[in-house]
């Protein structure tokens, strides 16, 4: 395929289109840039060559432009010396020299507009390349988005998270065991503390029953 049908075949490519038919859309988009960016390096490499083209075109016209009127000079001097003979020949040379000069322009227009649509078309392709480069990086981004969402998904499936949680539950069931044994062994055990509390509460029951005591002896003298 030659570079200026592959470069049509590009510009005119629809994106989405290309994307739609794809198995892999992340690798065709990579392959889509790829050709974009050969492509313009191989275009831009014709423009150079196509504008040095146009300058060595002006400076031939310059230079016969500068022997028009060179032999229109002449051609006065001749005539000035009474030569027309040669007066007629040097404005038979500026003739050819005008042909020339009027193919020139012909050529450098022809090569002014293959500049112009090279330059639209370069266009073109920049816009589509960028929009390429997006395309990658959201494709990109959603297929990570789905490859996270996917093995969240097979993990939950898989029956994992539920084993897990289970073993939690289990080791929360021994702990508890084992705090209950702990408790246990403190059952009828006695600290100071209780001694003392015990102590305590014996004294003011003596107290207590002897003021019930005097109370009755109260009543009985009575």
């Amino acid at each position: 395929m030659g570079i200026f049908s592959r470069f049509t075949d590009i510009v005119n490519a629809n994106l989405n289109a290309l994307l739609d038919k794809a198995e892999d859309p992340q690798k065709m988009v990579r392959l889509i840039i790829q050709e974009m960016e050969d492509t313009l390096v191989e275009v831009r490499s014709v423009s150079a060559k196509t504008l040095s083209e146009k300058k060595d075109l002006n400076r031939q016209l310059t230079r016969l432009e500068n022997e028009v009127v060179e032999w229109e000079r002449r051609a006065e001097l001749a005539l000035g010396k009474e030569r027309e003979d040669l007066a007629r020949q040097a404005l038979l040379e500026k003739a050819k020299l005008e042909e020339t000069i009027n193919a020139l322009h012909d050529e450098i227009q022809r090569v002014d507009d293959h500049v112009e649509r090279l330059s639209g078309e370069i266009g073109q392709l920049q816009e589509k390349l960028s929009d390429a480069k997006a395309r990658q990086k959201s494709i990109l981004m959603r297929e990570r988005t789905v490859s996270s969402r996917l093995s969240v998904k097979k993990t939950l499936d898989s029956g994992k998270v539920d084993d897990a949680m289970y073993k939690f539950e289990r080791y929360e069931a021994k702990i508890d065991d084992l705090e209950s044994q702990v408790d246990a062994y403190d059952l009828g055990k006695k600290t100071l503390a209780d001694e003392f509390r015990a102590l305590e509460s014996e004294n003011r029951v003596d107290a207590e029953l002897e003021a019930l005591k005097e109370k009755l002896k109260g009543k009985k003298s009575d």
